[in-house]
């Protein structure tokens, strides 16, 4: 299961969105926060994002611990990758995604990421934690194409959609051309897939671009865009 979230992780709005979420997990909550994008922005910043997941996730009453794997060294400890592994929901919050990609790509502790996926728990990224999971995405300037992990092979992902200016989406339509789908979350909404379908929760709505024409969804099932 993945949730794929355009801004707003860990505030009020998204409550709603992550107890949907915590009700479908396959047992009992038992959820880690990565701060992992926020590496480079100093111990400040990574406590601000550790202590703001901790707080949002025991407001909604369930088992919930911040890790500190923001680097290299910290994703491939293997205490760390084992506490990742032994959570059902996997939070990634915001900050840089060539960085988190990096950071994450080949780690122990993406391994263990994509155990508790394998294992029918959840993985939910905002920003750019939601970026890295497709099969390509966008540097802010908009014009660097980086691969993804391609966990929604054949989209590029872009959050904050109803929020950032059009110069930023306009390079990356061009990718359309090259068969990409452009998947657009907006603020306080998430795009769920449970492995068989896709469904909008939250506040906002998510557009599906791609050759076959632009549209948006909300509050409901989303059709396969590899189908249209």
């Amino acid at each position: 299961m993945l949730a794929l979230v355009g801004s707003g992780e860990y505030l009020p709005p998204m409550e709603p969105v992550d107890r949907l979420l915590l009700g479908r997990l396959p047992g009992p909550p038992r959820v880690v926060c990565l701060p992992t994008a926020a590496g480079t922005e100093g111990p400040e910043r990574i406590g601000y994002w550790s202590h703001l997941g901790e707080d949002h996730f025991t407001r909604l009453g369930v088992p919930v611990q911040s890790l500190p794997v923001v680097d290299r060294a910290s994703a491939n400890d293997p205490s760390l990758a084992r506490a990742i592994a032994e959570a059902n929901f996997v939070y990634l919050s915001g900050g840089k995604p060539a960085y988190l990609y990096q950071t994450l790509e080949g780690s122990l502790a993406w391994e263990s990421i994509l155990a508790v996926i394998r294992s029918g728990g959840l993985l939910s990224g905002c920003s750019a934690g939601a970026m890295i999971m497709g099969e390509a995405f966008f540097g802010f300037s908009g014009r660097s194409r980086q691969a993804g992990f391609r966990l929604l092979p054949g989209a590029t992902v872009i959050p904050h959609f109803d929020e950032i200016p059009d110069w930023v989406v306009a390079p990356v339509r061009a990718w359309i051309t090259q068969g990409l789908t452009l998947i657009g979350i907006e603020a306080n909404t998430a795009l769920f897939h449970n492995g068989h379908q896709m469904e909008v929760l939250g506040a906002g709505g998510v557009t599906v671009w791609n050759k076959a024409g632009k549209t948006r969804y909300t509050q409901g099932i989303v059709p396969d865009w590899n189908d249209r």
